[in-house]
């Protein structure tokens, strides 16, 4: 999110959200038992802000006054390799807050000039609970109301929603929600809908500059945005890495492969997703025991630096949660942000960064943080919200 957006946002006058009654207790008990697949984000909040958790509804931060500017009010922890976040998050006024209350107009009525992010509220269950809101650079929280999305379905029967991190375009003018046998691609600016049928149970998105990346199983299609044209594309739905919006259409995929001990990045070609490089990951700037184990949830590029969740072995355990910062070039991991073992597996996921270079993360108890790992910075965005959020980014 861009400084243009916060001015925009900041002019819209808003009123407090109120507080809904907290279930954490069931929250986390759905949490845990939600990796029964490997669905991207493990039912996150999918934010995707422009560049692109779940517990108990507490009271939302309220909306910025006029013309504030957000000022970060945690100061740096370290900007050592390895950094942890602190004790309790502090929750600077944020316009994101707006998604925690519910749409005051559906999007047939007021389209989007640019959509900032997503967000498909969830019940206990992880199931979608209400319809699915659009927060535009306006300020206002719109409802999806031109088309009704089924939730996501794998072989063996488990869902997911449609929602999840990476369905909205980097310029927040569209989004594409995989479906089982179709690709549903919504124009946000004029509330259009197009439906690209395509075989099998798809389940993830990813945006490649004016192509949709959707999968599930052992199948990825790439699909033109413009031209509904669509074909195979030799990558992996949950493997490959969003794109950097500002690396342009011929920007390298990057996929994320292997197992422990033998993690490595995989450099494809834009168009044809031929192998051009693999680089081993690395960590040895990490001190002792630190390693990552595995990565999981969506890789997100900004420059040359690359973010994804993983599990990590710390000081106090093989199988802590965290998140790592590489270099995309080398596979270096450079910062590794150490987020313990008290927490459900897979609590995590990177939603994206900001254009500042910060990662944007799910971090319980917030649904959404901002981390920079070159300060050590951390601070909260959004409280608790049972949800999916997706940023446009």
């Amino acid at each position: 999110m861009n400084e243009r957006d916060l001015r925009q946002l900041f002019a819209v006058s808003v009123e407090d959200v109120l507080p809904s009654k907290p279930a954490t207790a069931g929250w986390d008990r759905a949490r845990r038992t939600r990796r029964t697949r490997r669905v991207l984000g493990a039912a996150v909040l999918a934010v995707v802000l422009v560049g692109g958790g779940t517990a108990a509804v507490r009271r939302p931060s309220p909306g910025p006054p006029l013309n504030h500017t957000v000022v970060p009010t945690v100061e740096p922890t370290h900007a050592d390799p390895v950094q942890r976040p602190p004790a309790e998050l502090t929750f600077p006024p944020d316009p994101l807050n707006r998604l925690s209350g519910p749409a005051t107009v559906p999007l047939s009525e007021r389209p989007v000039q640019r959509a900032l992010a997503l967000f498909q509220p969830v019940d206990e269950e992880n199931r979608a609970d209400g319809p699915v809101r659009i927060l535009g650079d306006d300020g206002v929280v719109r409802g999806l109301d031109v088309v009704t999305l089924a939730p996501t379905r794998d072989a063996d029967g488990n869902e997911a929603t449609a929602v999840q991190p990476g369905v909205l375009s980097p310029d927040g003018r569209w989004a594409a929600f995989p479906q089982t046998n179709e690709l549903i691609m919504v124009d946000l600016t004029a509330a259009g809908v197009r439906r690209i049928p395509l075989d099998g149970y798809l389940e993830l998105v990813v945006w490649a500059h004016d192509r949709v990346l959707v999968g599930g199983g052992n199948r990825t299609y790439a699909v033109e945005r413009d031209t509904e044209a669509a074909g195979t594309i030799d990558v992996s739905a949950w493997n490959v890495v969003a794109p950097d919006p500002e690396a342009g259409r011929e920007a390298a995929l990057i996929e994320m492969i292997g197992e422990r001990g033998s993690l490595t990045l995989r450099n494809r070609s834009a168009r044809e997703a031929t192998i051009r490089s693999e680089q081993r990951i690395t960590d040895g700037v990490l001190p002792s025991p630190y390693e990552v184990n595995e990565f999981y949830g969506r890789g997100w590029l900004h420059g040359g630096r690359l973010a994804r969740a993983a599990m990590i072995t710390n000081n106090d355990i093989d199988g802590a949660e965290g998140v790592a910062v590489l270099d995309s070039r080398t596979g270096a991991v450079t910062h590794l942000l150490d987020l313990g073992r008290d927490r459900a597996k897979g609590c995590c996921p990177v939603l994206g960064w900001d254009n500042k270079g910060a990662v944007l993360l799910s971090l319980e108890p917030a649904a959404l943080a901002r981390w920079d790992p070159e300060t050590g910075e951390i601070t909260g965005i959004i409280r608790d919200l049972p949800g999916v959020l997706a940023l446009a980014g």
